[in-house]
């Protein structure tokens, strides 16, 4: 292969346009990630856009309709039983590998901030990739590409990955609780998830297994009373799903595994249960590969040779697959049943007492003490057979006493265990999807499950204009202040995660616990109380019923008008009624906990003692939030504006409201973040608080924090600021504010939007 990495011999004038040597093109480093590695990215807002997806225009939802499931199942299921030269089922059935396949595209998924999941089909992409845990799962796509180019666009990669697993696990015998379409495929990279603060240098890492390291994101070791795990990180080690099989720096201790594992499946929002019923219902099927020394094999995907076309992990050992593949070190199988649902890995793991062993590769593992325990068959070679398998992370489940309990009643009661297997891996598999109202096809199962946070159907017809005017009036007669009723309009829908499709304004979970309870709330108690005394008033008319969610949207939409009509301006703000309320027993406190926000730009919140947890700066964490709320660079700037004109902080200060007509929708936060009449200096040694001084007089004039002058230090945001800052913003601004703001607002309901 051609070094491009240095200067060949040229020939004299072999540039046309003068030079001998082409030192860069497009994208060569160093880029400005080199040369300022801390900035602000803030252009990661603008990732995977329209202007990537060949399929923008496409109406996804219509196409899989079209799809004759059974056929599509018939097609998988023939594919799983014919074996290919290339590369070789295992076992003469490729299911287990591509239960693999699901899971490890499933399993990013993690609760703290919605992020990963198989909704997107990211195993496609660098980095998940080309994770060392992910090996050989592109042959995997590759072997099911013949069936995603037979249903073309009609089947995202990311559904026919999911429906694969499905069909995996039915095909041996194991009953599924469901399957839902509706995944839409991400079109690039992600190069802004934060998977973990360890880095080596790709270019030269010695062993594609290096990255399977974890020296910067946890505290502690296991056991201690400090132990922890980073935020927002679920897996244990970096380039991993979930833990490290060997157990914690493969150390082959089965009680510090059990730790690792609970933690790291329960950031996946699996409880004991689900987690043992996860690692017990996968075992049971398939083996596990380590042949070869993983220093022997090739690049992953992303940096491998050119010719190979995709495909990563060369493996020079033999034919480099069936008999002599390798992935993640340990060899073996669990089970005497591998393509078979049985409750035999359970049975194996407490029916015998286990011993270390090492693989071919050099991984640590555990293999039976007594010689006559059963065998497992080889998974290509007639007549050969091997000592069953455990690893470390298996023991785990034997020693932890939590699990073992678990373990036991699995044990004792096999239906038992097959339902919540099935439970399970429907929650695994489709978790990051948000309410069960954007699931497709005849498969989805009928149930509503705590996870999917449900909402009561809507009993009642929605309100109408007549109605809806009646509301405002009462509204606008209530005396709330303009400032109180766009803050907890706000903050009913910010909540929204489009990551997983959480939170949002629909079900008013604002006015329950936890939410109502979290102290970036609590200017929102007294609100509610009074909405909520307008909207039973409205119901005694007898006439409408409307629920609590939609009143307080709409004291929003009030507030928007008024501010805008005090500025100068006549604006309509859009109102879609149809929200429904949730009820306690539909809403998960644990689960809900997670989306309480550490830091809330938006609202001018930091919580206390954030600067004792984390490295990251508040400005990076509010930019974490615009994403979060699928929000563009321009729309960020101009609805963060536009609350600072409101007074919409959580404390209802007046830190960061450049403005003497609180209340009005005008641009002098834009003007005064663009302005050099002021001088800006912090407050404190920390640079968390800053005051604004006339430049002239010396009078401070106001107070401002970093997610206030950010809009005027970062160049792409002070760009945007200063549309909205000139002669001739404010008009602009006003539309635009309304834009975004009924963006915000409608982000959850799935009800009336594709999505």
């Amino acid at each position: 292969m051609t070094d491009y990495t240095t200067y060949p011999d040229v020939l004299e004038g072999s540039c046309p346009a003068g030079g001998n040597k082409i030192g860069g093109a497009q994208t060569s480093k160093p880029t400005l990630s080199d040369w300022y590695p801390d900035r602000l990215r803030v252009e990661q807002l603008h990732r995977d856009g329209a202007a990537a997806n060949p399929l923008a225009d496409f109406d996804y939802e219509a196409a899989f309709a079209r799809i004759d499931l059974d056929e599509l199942k018939a097609d998988i299921n023939k594919f799983l039983t014919t074996s290919v030269s290339w590369w070789p089922s295992d076992y003469g059935n490729y299911a287990p590998q591509m239960i693999r396949m699901a899971w490890h595209a499933a399993g990013t998924y993690r609760i703290a901030d919605g992020r990963g999941g198989a909704g997107q089909a990211m195993q496609r992409f660098a980095p998940i990739s080309s994770w060392w845990d992910n090996g050989n799962t592109d042959k995997s796509r590759r072997l099911i590409w013949p069936i995603k180019q037979k249903y073309g666009n009609a089947l995202s990669w990311a559904d026919l990955m999911v429906l694969t697993g499905n069909c995996a696990l039915e095909i041996m015998g194991f009953p599924t609780y469901g399957f839902g379409g509706g995944r839409r495929d991400a079109w690039e990279a992600d190069d802004a998830t934060y998977w973990g603060p360890e880095y080596i240098d790709n270019t030269n890492p010695g062993s594609y297994d290096a990255m399977v390291i974890r020296d910067k994101r946890w505290t502690g070791e296991p056991g201690d009373a400090d132990y922890e795990l980073e935020q927002p990180l679920a897996a244990s080690h970096q380039s991993l799903i979930y833990v490290n099989p060997e157990g914690p720096n493969a150390n082959g201790d089965p009680a510090a595994s059990a730790v690792d594992i609970r933690i790291t499946f329960g950031r996946m929002a699996m409880n004991d249960e689900e987690t043992v019923a996860l690692i017990a219902g996968g075992h049971a099927f398939g083996k596990s590969h380590g042949q070869v020394a993983a220093d022997r094999i090739g690049a992953p995907p992303e940096i491998a040779p050119i010719e190979a076309m995709g495909l990563g992990w060369h493996n020079p050992q033999g034919s480099g697959n069936a008999e002599n593949t390798m992935t993640n070190g340990i060899e073996g199988s669990w089970t005497q049943t591998p393509t078979r649902w049985d409750n035999s890995y359970l049975e194996n793991l407490f029916g015998h007492e286990w011993k270390q062993s090492q693989s071919p590769a050099g991984a640590l593992q555990w293999t039976p003490i007594d010689d006559s325990a059963p065998r497992t068959p080889d998974a290509h070679l007639v007549g050969v057979e091997h000592p069953l398998m455990m690893m470390t992370s298996d023991l785990a489940l034997k020693v932890d006493p939590v699990y073992r309990e678990v373990c036991l009643k699995f044990l004792g009661d096999f239906d038992y265990f097959t339902i919540a297997f099935s439970k399970a891996w429907y929650k695994l598999t489709h978790r990051d999807m948000g309410p069960k109202s954007r699931y497709l096809g005849p498969e989805v199962a009928a149930e509503d499950l705590p996870w999917q946070d449900p909402l009561p159907a809507l009993d009642h017809d929605v309100v109408g204009d007549a109605g809806v005017n009646r509301l405002k009036q009462a509204i606008r007669d209530s005396g709330l202040s303009v400032s109180d009723l766009a803050f907890t309009a706000f903050s009913s829908a910010v909540t929204y995660r489009d990551s997983d499709k959480r939170g949002g304004a629909n079900g008013a979970r604002l006015a329950l616990a936890p939410q109502k309870d979290w102290t970036v709330n609590r200017r929102t108690v007294a609100v509610i109380s009074a909405l909520r005394g307008i909207m039973d008033n409205f119901h005694r008319s007898g006439l409408e019923q409307v629920s609590l969610a939609d009143v307080i949207v709409l004291g929003g939409c009030v507030a928007v008008e008024q501010a805008a009509r005090a500025a100068g301006t006549e604006v309509e703000v859009p109102f879609t009624p149809g929200r429904v309320d949730a009820t306690p027993e539909q809403t998960d406190i644990p689960t809900f906990e997670w989306l309480e926000p550490v830091v809330d730009g938006f609202r001018n919140y930091v919580k206390d003692g954030y600067a004792q947890m984390t490295r990251v700066a508040p400005e990076q964490m509010f930019l974490d939030k615009a994403a979060l709320l699928n929000l563009t660079a321009p729309q960020w700037v101009v609805l963060t504006g536009g609350l600072r004109a409101m007074g919409c902080n959580h404390d209802g200060s007046a830190i960061g409201v450049f403005t003497d007509r609180v209340g009005e929708l005008t641009t002098d936060f834009f003007t005064t973040v663009t302005s050099m009449d002021y001088e800006w200096t912090k407050q404190d040694e920390t640079g968390t608080s800053f005051l604004v001084t006339d430049r002239e007089s010396g009078r401070t004039v106001y107070r401002a924090t970093r997610n206030d002058l950010l809009f005027g230090s970062n160049q792409q945001l002070r760009a945007v600021a200063e549309v909205y800052a000139g002669s001739d913003g404010h008009p602009r601004f006003v539309r635009d504010f309304v834009t975004v703001w009924n963006k915000v607002m409608m982000a959850d309901r799935y009800d009336v939007k594709a999505g």
